[in-house]
């Protein structure tokens, strides 16, 4: 399990820095991942046993450049600086296959609704940027790891669910992977804060990708329910919300998702 290389990628008229992980072969896929940052896990990984991998970090989780998003003011400027990501790794001539997990469900839909020519199948896992007043929702920012993993993990207990949530012994270690979890999370917010709503419901009818929805039911983030909304406003919708699993069902039902997928993309 692995990706191939790492790609350094400047773009935002030289503003923005970022690296790519990029790993696998076959036709061209862009991950994007959720606010916790970037990890080439084993879903990831089933990605690249059928596909080329484009897996770009969110600007400003990069180790060691902090301050990389600063140019990014909004979800515009960020779904602008994907496309130009595209365009840098010279995969943008064509419409590319586009899968997100959560914070990047919701920037693979605004990619997709954007400008649709250039999405040819989008999935999007229990994604963000659809709400609803009163339908359950909890901060990431505002829970312990403990409590994110109880509610991002059907049964936190599990060997899936000790493996993500894995933190280094030694104490440096230790420290350093806090900061960066808890930077990460710092970043996303400047896109989500104070919920997971930019307007996407206005946008949304313009996905023209065929598009596959992957929700848990027991997910403790935020509600499951949205999944039959994302299915019911992209016209080419889809959902399916698998039991035994949350917010991260594509580790949790490693059984069923990454061949659900593969089977979707290869349709």
């Amino acid at each position: 399990m692995g990706y191939d290389e790492i790609r350094d990628v400047e773009v935002w008229d030289g503003q923005v820095r970022t690296q790519v992980l990029v790993g696998g072969q076959g036709p061209p896929l862009l991950y994007l991942h959720a606010i916790l940052g970037l990890q080439w896990d084993p879903f990831v990984d089933s990605l690249a046993s059928h596909h080329t991998v484009y897996a770009p970090y969110l600007p400003g989780t990069v180790a060691g450049d902090p301050d990389a998003h600063k140019a990014i003011e909004d979800i515009w400027d960020l779904t602008l600086c994907y496309y130009e990501i595209l365009d840098h790794l010279g995969i943008g001539g064509e419409p590319v296959a586009v899968v997100g997990h959560s914070l990047g469900g919701m920037m693979g839909a605004e990619l997709a609704a954007s400008e649709p020519a250039r999405v040819s199948k989008l999935v999007l896992l229990c994604p963000i940027g659809l709400w609803v007043d009163g339908r359950p929702f909890q901060n990431p920012n505002l829970l312990s790891l403990e409590q994110l993993g109880a509610a991002a993990f059907s049964d936190p207990t599990s060997p899936v669910a000790q493996m993500a949530l894995a933190l280094p012994e030694d104490p440096e270690a230790l420290g350093e992977a806090l900061i960066a979890i808890s930077w990460a999370m710092g970043v996303s917010t400047k896109f989500w804060w104070p919920i997971p709503d930019r307007g996407l419901d206005k946008r949304i009818h313009r996905i023209t990708a065929p598009t596959l929805v992957v929700w848990g039911e027991d997910d403790g983030i935020i509600s499951p329910d949205y999944a039959a909304d994302f299915a019911r406003l992209i016209r080419n919708g889809r959902a399916e919300v698998l039991e035994n699993a949350a917010h991260v069902p594509q580790l949790e039902r490693f059984d069923v998702v990454p061949d659900m997928v593969q089977a979707f993309l290869a349709d």
